[in-house]
């Protein structure tokens, strides 16, 4: 049985962000001359071509805001492209659907492709698509458009009904067998949310506020659907820093804002649980359309294409948003930043 670290609770007596975040710069858990060097580094002018350019940085400690640096025109109301870090936004949504009991994540996915009698891809269940393991082909590749579906499918035939043209992908292995991060997957889960609730494009929009956002106080988010009305839930909900640092705080607080369980019990910890057959070549973790281990045992993070990132390391209570544009190749000396920069931070 994995061993999950405890999350840490709400400090008594401090106020929830839902409004304003209470900031204190000073804050003595910190390492501020080592921070200081770090973002330097990565705030550079002209950007380090090794990590390319750091464009927010935003620190929450304790329920606070201990760090926080922008750079040239962006500042803290700038929103920033999530990529993909909106799958764990979408893991999210499921989860309220599995609070009111509209959906069962282990039971076959309501998805209309797989419907006919005899296709296998009809026992694939919402959990084995969340853990990226349903056997599903999809091939994830940003930079090769001949061979790319995630390509295809955001930018190309299958942009108006991204949904659709990821469920049309055959079944290349058994669930459960094969890991195989898919964008096309998280796009079908979004469907799935519709689906349950009956409802798509503005419709569903208001439930992603009226639910989630609205209650920690999200002002910012900008989702984005495609013509057919489904969530484009793998890659698009354009946020501030803060308001990143907001949706990464209701996990660090197992689901629960100011009092009111948002998520179901249990739901953050199937999020952080590592998903069996992860490859060896990922430096990384995967749990339920969340990442595990970047800044340390224990941390785990939504992560987007460019270096964005939301990273939660549960003991030392600490948020690390990051947002910038950086190629591909430097995806190993990002993440080793913010690793650097998580060692910064006292529990």
């Amino acid at each position: 049985m994995t061993h999950l670290p405890p999350l840490p609770p709400q400090p008594a007596g401090l106020r929830w962000p839902t409004g304003d975040w209470e900031v204190t710069p000073g804050a003595d858990s910190v390492d501020h001359n080592r921070l200081e060097d770090l973002l330097s580094y990565a705030f550079g002018d002209p950007p380090p071509d090794e990590m390319g350019e750091t464009h927010a940085f935003l620190a929450v400690q304790g329920g606070r805001i201990v760090a926080e640096r922008y750079w040239r025109d962006f500042d803290a109301g700038s929103t920033f492209p999530s990529w993909s870090e909106a799958k764990s936004i979408t893991q999210a949504l499921i989860g309220i659907l599995v609070r009111d009991r509209k959906i069962d994540i282990h039971a076959p996915a309501d998805v209309p492709e797989w419907a006919e009698a005899g296709d296998p891809r009809g026992a694939i269940t919402l959990d084995q698509l969340l853990r990226m393991s349903s056997g599903m082909q999809f091939a994830e590749d940003y930079v090769d458009a001949g061979v790319s579906d995630v390509i295809e499918m955001l930018f190309g035939s299958g942009s108006g009904d991204v949904a659709l043209y990821a469920a049309s992908r055959p079944l290349a292995h058994e669930p459960d067998t094969v890991w195989n991060y898919s964008s096309g997957t998280s796009n079908i889960v979004a469907r799935c949310a519709a689906r349950a609730l009956g409802v798509s494009g503005d419709d569903f929009k208001a439930f992603m506020f009226r639910e989630l956002f609205d209650p920690l106080g999200m002002k910012s988010p900008l989702p984005k659907f495609d013509e057919a009305g489904t969530f484009i839930g793998s890659s698009f909900c354009y946020c501030t820093a803060r308001d990143f640092a907001r949706f990464g705080l209701l996990y660090l607080r197992d689901g629960v804002w100011d009092g009111e369980r948002l998520l179901p019990e249990g739901w953050v910890d199937y999020a952080r649980t590592p998903t069996p057959a992860v490859p060896e070549t990922e430096t990384l973790g995967y749990g339920a359309h969340w990442w595990l281990g970047m800044a340390g045992p224990g941390s785990f993070s939504c992560n987007g294409y460019e270096g964005q990132y939301t990273v939660l390391v549960p003991d030392k209570d600490l948020i690390l948003v990051r947002h910038g544009k950086s190629p591909l190749e430097a995806k190993d000396v990002v993440q080793k930043w913010i690793a650097d920069v998580a060692e910064c931070f006292r529990s």
